[in-house]
């Protein structure tokens, strides 16, 4: 072997525990784009609408929100028209859940693959937050043209500078799902109890964010509960920017951010730290 050859990969048992391994996801690329292309395929190979629900799925949360939240409830939606207030929160929703609900099985769903062939075990999981993103670009296309309709036929709202937070929250919603939803995942390798969070934990964070109501509507009771989720401020923020509606709070997104990146550092932390011996405890 020629020594002065240079080495393409070294793949060693000891790596720290912060490492991304980002050079290796960029490498694996193609990989990366299959598994996005092969997760959306699937999942509606075998239904009779197939894509169509990623626009029926929203419009039916949006006509039950209206139902009860506005017409039951009567709980006010700032002024904004009622499906395009609710859309805005449901399409920010479905995003960050699907991440979470999806990651949380990451190891489980391809123990079978991990235990094959090495390939940076990471790149499951964004496959999952990019597949994930084709849904929401759908979703969202969606959305405009709700406030296309709603612009010319006289709906009360507006666009503000603040569309221009639209990616850094997009961001922030899909790091606070991955990590934690690989938390999740690892710590259902040994205590499987956490597969059942998932069923009855993501219902309650739905309904304890701003998701089918405004911040200025939350219960006082709740307020702070309401206040302190860090989809509040993400899902706040893009109805002042896209709405003109909304309660933009710089320090609660100061927060988020920071909570954020503190959860995804403790799942990368624990993903490394379990991915060296989970196929032997799947």
């Amino acid at each position: 072997m020629d020594k002065s050859k240079k080495k393409h990969w070294e793949i060693l048992s000891e790596t720290s525990l912060f490492d991304l391994r980002l050079k290796e996801i960029i490498e694996y690329q193609d990989l990366l784009w299959l598994l996005v292309k092969r997760d959306f395929v699937s999942f509606y190979k075998q239904t009779v609408l197939g894509p169509l629900w990623f626009f029926l799925q929203p419009v039916f949360t949006v006509v039950m929100f209206s139902l009860i939240f506005g017409g039951v409830a009567g709980i006010p939606t700032d002024g904004i028209p009622k499906p395009l207030f609710y859309l805005a929160g449901v399409i920010l929703w479905n995003y960050f859940s699907d991440c979470l609900i999806k990651t949380s099985t990451v190891f489980r769903d391809n123990a079978s693959i991990f235990g094959k062939v090495y390939f940076p075990r990471l790149i499951m999981a964004f496959s999952i937050i990019f597949s994930n993103l084709i849904r929401f670009a759908v979703q969202f296309s969606l959305f405009v043209i709700l406030m296309a309709y709603y612009y010319f036929t006289g709906g009360v709202f507006h666009i503000t500078k603040y569309i221009l937070l639209f990616p850094f929250l997009l961001i922030l919603m899909a790091c606070l799902g991955l990590g934690l939803g690989i938390i999740i995942s690892a710590l259902t390798i040994k205590y499987r109890d956490f597969a059942y969070l998932i069923s009855f934990g993501v219902p309650l964070i739905m309904y304890s964010a701003t998701v089918a109501y405004p911040l200025s509507a939350a219960p006082l009771k709740f307020f702070n509960i309401i206040k302190f989720n860090p989809l509040t401020s993400i899902i706040e923020a893009f109805r002042v920017g896209f709405l003109g509606a909304g309660s933009l709070s710089w320090n609660l997104l100061g927060y988020t951010t920071l909570l954020t990146l503190l959860i995804l550092t403790i799942g990368v932390v624990i993903f490394n730290k379990v991915q060296k011996n989970f196929v032997d405890t799947v």
